[in-house]
């Protein structure tokens, strides 16, 4: 708003770049434009100040559809008064020579202006959809609606306002249908979600399958191996045994043929030996043949005490030397 100093008889008045400010005097214009700074008297002054500013307006529209639901259109409408000399004539901003301030509301009649206004619009159009379409489209066909209708009025051309943007939030329906509306799309993405947990569940038995195949195939090749290597085992158990068994019968034919040779050459020399203990015991008595009695008695007794243990006491008594002292007599007369 604009700043008033007062004075005795006189005012100061010193505007803002963003205010456009006119005086009157007796219905004629003495000054206007934005940011103006100057001197006036009270009593003869007519003073209106217009921001000349983008502002912002948030709206809410209550439509209904061709199916007659209800819709909330959630928009934000960004307008300025491009024509202010126009808008002073037409809407109330006259300032207080005194406080500074409007004597009315006038950016509430602007407001009610562009609500009213943005609400016909929306009304017409939400009016030929249905509460699906409307919210399939989304919003784009309102802003369009609405910028398109705000541009065009004629009401707001005259009175210098210019919607510089219109920003459509939400379409909103009542909770109930907006619920509704909702379902299928939530029993679809339950039936997506439970479709994949069935699909994973499937997918986690099939794997737990195929591990429980593999580890059967795992344990079968163990068997497998396992009873090669008991077939290994017993393989190689025969084979010791059957090289056990040759060995062993090599050793019996070798030690059988050494014992043969032993006894061949026991037995030969054995022969051999006898042989020559026949020759020579034939010697011996061919040698003996010709001795006398007396001395082969002799000899045979020499033999015997050579094989006799030894003899501490010898006792010799008549009747043991006179059958010998009388052969000794016989023989030596025999050999007279």
């Amino acid at each position: 708003m604009a700043d008033i100093t007062r004075y005795p008889f006189f005012r100061h008045l010193r505007g803002t770049p963003t205010a456009y400010v006119s005086q009157l005097r007796n219905g004629a214009v003495v000054r206007e434009g934005v940011g103006l700074s100057f001197w006036f008297r009270p009593l003869s002054a007519a003073l209106s100040e217009v921001p000349v500013d983008d502002r912002e307006l948030p709206l809410l529209v209550h439509a209904r559809t061709a199916d007659f639901q209800d819709l909330t259109v959630q928009a934000t409408l960004t307008y300025r008064l491009a024509d202010p000399a126009l808008a002073a004539r037409r809407i109330d901003f006259s300032l207080d020579p005194d406080a500074g301030g409007w004597h009315g509301s006038p950016l509430d009649q602007v407001a009610g202006l562009l609500i009213d206004t943005a609400q016909q619009h929306a009304l017409a159009t939400l009016a030929g959809l249905d509460v699906t379409t409307a919210l399939t489209r989304g919003v784009a066909p309102v802003r369009d609606a609405l910028a398109a209708g705000l541009a065009s009025d004629p009401r707001l051309a005259e009175t210098g306002i210019s919607v510089v943007g219109v920003r459509v939030v939400a379409l909103r329906p009542e909770p109930d249908v907006e619920k509704a509306l909702q379902t299928p799309t939530r029993e679809r993405v339950q039936q997506d979600a439970d479709r994949a947990t069935y699909e994973r569940r499937a997918l986690a038995v099939e794997r737990e399958r195929a591990i429980g195949e593999n580890e059967l195939q795992t344990q079968i090749e163990l068997a497998r191996r396992q009873e090669q290597l008991v077939a290994q085992k017993g393989l190689n158990q025969r084979r010791q045994a059957e090289e056990a068994a040759a060995a062993q019968a090599i050793a019996s034919d070798a030690e059988a043929s050494r014992t043969r040779t032993l006894a061949a050459a026991g037995a030969d020399a054995t022969r051999l030996t006898g042989a020559a203990e026949a020759e020579a015991q034939a010697a011996s008595l061919a040698a003996h043949a010709a001795t006398p009695e007396g001395v082969l008695l002799a000899l045979a007794l020499k033999e015997l005490a050579a094989n006799l243990p030894a003899i501490e006491n010898l006792v010799l008594t008549p009747d043991l030397l006179a059958p010998v002292l009388a052969r000794l007599g016989v023989g030596a007369k025999d050999a007279a």
